[in-house]
């Protein structure tokens, strides 16, 4: 048993659910599902379309109340919590990016005001000095030059400036948990390593838990500890990434595997060969 192990999770989820509908017309978007993630820890979820993983991501973000179920952070119960003024510390400790940086923000802001505005809502409330440090040092830690970017618009910046400035956005509250949601998928291949492997920068440096919500299997191996694989709403496999993509038990799991050219695109994605050699380029270099 290793040291990670004992430690109680960051976040746990205990037979999460969410329907929509009623009667015959009930969809089970998220049924029962339970897993957890510790300090530190990548933990991937996978599946097509419609599985459930983005409903899952709303409701641990809070942006979607469970219809049953349980959500611990650091083993305290927040399911019950509805109000936003309620909900604030939570969103402190949990951040989360989106697949589409562009309608993520308000175009009439600078990204100034983009960064400035989670310290406003979540009540910070730090000297404008300290603001002005937490933007900047966000930033720099996204690999952005504020002098180049904080007076402009959203729409001077490409996407993956854009979604760089999402990911900083979250880190100005100082979250200990990012919830990614496919924060790729609307990237050019060449600047979707770029952002995985500033996930696991942000992973080293702060030691952050960070679910990665993604129907790329590649991109699951490459950034990943632990894999979940999701169908229509439910976890029908977790484990070790390696374990996961390298065995799977579950037949809906091999079916992703075996048709991973097709989940990926013919030349939209990286491709999982190049990925592999990437994470072994990047892990060489750690």
């Amino acid at each position: 048993m290793n040291a990670q192990s004992l430690q109680p999770p960051l976040l746990e989820t205990k037979n999460l659910s969410r329907t929509f509908g009623h009667g015959q017309h009930t969809v089970h978007a998220v049924n029962q599902v339970s897993f957890h993630i510790q300090p530190g820890e990548i933990v991937a979820v996978v599946g097509e379309s419609g599985s459930g993983k983005s409903t899952l991501a709303r409701l641990i973000l809070r942006l979607l109340d469970p219809t049953g179920g349980e959500i611990f952070l650091q083993d305290r119960d927040v399911t019950s919590l509805h109000r936003s003024k309620d909900l604030k510390p939570y969103w402190r400790k949990v951040q989360g990016v989106f697949q589409d940086p562009f309608a993520a923000v308000n175009q009439f802001y600078t990204n100034r005001r983009v960064l400035e505005k989670p310290l406003q809502l979540l009540d910070h409330k730090p000297s404008r000095k300290e603001q002005e440090q937490r933007v900047e040092s966000a930033l720099l830690e996204v690999g952005l030059d504020p002098s180049d970017v904080l007076n402009k618009g959203p729409h001077q910046l490409s996407g993956g400036q854009l979604q760089r400035i999402m990911i900083a956005r979250a880190l100005v509250a100082g979250p200990e948990l990012l919830i990614a949601d496919e924060p790729t998928s609307m990237l050019d291949a060449s600047l979707r390593v770029t952002v995985l492997n500033l996930l696991l920068d942000l992973r080293e440096r702060h030691r952050m838990g960070i679910i990665f919500i993604t129907h790329d299997l590649g991109q699951a191996y490459y950034l990943s500890d632990r894999v979940l694989v999701m169908y229509r709403g439910e976890l029908v496999e977790q484990g070790p990434v390696n374990t996961v993509l390298g065995n799977p038990q579950h037949e809906y799991t091999q079916r992703l595997l075996a048709d991973v050219p097709r989940l990926h695109g013919w030349g939209a994605a990286l491709r999982t060969d190049e990925l592999v050699a990437e994470k072994s380029k990047f892990e060489s270099s750690a």
